[in-house]
């Protein structure tokens, strides 16, 4: 059985505070398989992973968090950034392309900034038979989310559209990474990609962080990391 977290934020996006080996070590010393970096219409601390996976014994899928018109989409599997603020159809269309595959991240989640697709939306651009095969799960465990009643939303939407189902940590903390994780049979990406479009893939929860916590960690370690931030910016 492999673990993987397809939702990682680092100090390449602007609301991340870990750097990326921070993150590789972070995702090899709790067990994960896979890990893809989703950083905000960013892609270059995904490649650097990619550059620096295999001295952790890590699988890394390339990703990006790309801004739509219709609000955030996960878009992985692809190396290049995606133009944002494109209507959500284009954009999985776009991904699609390049080879790569869409997770819609936090469906119906508001709250302290969450820009979030909502149940039209995702089913606007399953209706188009080109975009189905590209956007091929919903995350219905978000483990960092502040609006808790998104998942169980989310988990009721993906039901009803018979879609993989994926769980993620959405970490912009270093020890965040993990708190959701999808289950998969193999190790490997490629396994993990295959287990998605079979909807062969569980949800593995830890424990829940309170809301306190979530944004108490995240704006201690944003003080914190930012001088690496500003040194990476340079």
């Amino acid at each position: 059985m492999g673990l993987a977290d397809l939702h990682i934020r680092t100090i390449y996006s602007y609301d991340g505070t870990a750097s990326v080996p921070a993150v590789l070590n972070r995702a090899k010393k709790i067990g994960l398989d896979v890990i893809a970096i989703t950083d905000h219409d960013e892609i270059a601390g995904s490649l650097k992973a990619m550059e620096l996976a295999s001295a952790y014994g890590m699988d890394v899928i390339p990703g990006i968090k790309v801004t739509t018109s219709e609000d955030d989409l996960l878009a992985l599997n692809v190396t290049e950034k995606i133009q944002r603020d494109l209507p959500l159809v284009e954009t999985v269309l776009k991904v699609g392309e390049l080879g790569g595959f869409c997770i819609a991240p936090h469906p119906m989640a508001g709250g302290f900034g969450m820009k979030s697709l909502n149940a039209y939306s995702i089913l606007k651009a399953l209706r188009n038979p080109v975009a189905a095969r590209t956007l091929i799960a919903i995350e219905t465990y978000n483990a960092t989310t502040v609006d808790k009643m998104s998942n169980h939303y989310a988990r009721i939407l993906a039901d009803r559209l018979d879609i993989a189902q994926t769980a993620s940590s959405d970490s912009h903390v270093v020890e965040a990474i993990g708190l959701g994780a999808t289950e998969f049979d193999g190790q490997t990406a490629q396994d993990l990609i295959a287990a998605l479009k079979k909807q062969n893939v569980r949800i593995r929860k830890q424990k829940e962080w309170n809301s306190i916590r979530i944004l108490g960690s995240w704006a201690a370690n944003y003080v914190g990391s930012a001088f690496t931030r500003l040194a990476n910016a340079v």
